[in-house]
């Protein structure tokens, strides 16, 4: 599942260097998650590094939304950084 942020977020902007597949951006009032791009890490961390910069908790879930399982998630990881291998 693409993860999502909350309206708690206090634009700190820790999460949006660390994310390894360039989903996160700034959106027109906090911070915003672009579910095509987000893997929750998959394929590059055992959890996903937004959760672990943010400073407070449970500002980033998972999107009731966009649920994807690992297989998903490791599907997309691939089309993300590995497509001009396919």
């Amino acid at each position: 599942m693409a993860l999502l942020i909350t309206k708690k977020c206090i634009n700190c902007d820790m999460c949006e260097p660390e994310c390894p597949n360039q989903a996160i951006s700034m959106g027109d009032a906090i911070y915003q998650i672009d579910t095509d791009r987000c893997t929750e890490c998959v394929g590059h961390y055992e959890t996903p590094t937004c959760q672990k910069v943010c400073p407070i908790p449970s500002t980033i879930i998972s999107d009731p939304a966009h649920i994807e399982n690992e297989e998903q998630l490791w599907d997309k990881f691939v089309l993300l950084h590995h497509a001009d291998k396919l």
